[in-house]
């Protein structure tokens, strides 16, 4: 299942894997384990993390 959502609580909640694009590119994949908030919000802006 795909789940696109802004909503940071939801997908840490949901997601068995996280993925982040930027500019139509993946630019990051994450465990929910290991993404917090400060470094999903460096890859939502393209900054590696």
């Amino acid at each position: 299942m795909l789940l696109v959502s802004a909503d940071l609580s939801e997908v840490l909640s949901l997601a068995d894997r996280i993925l982040v694009m930027y500019g139509g590119r993946i630019v990051g994949e994450l465990t929910p384990e290991e993404a917090t908030e400060e470094r999903l919000g460096l890859l939502m802006a393209g900054i590696p993390a």
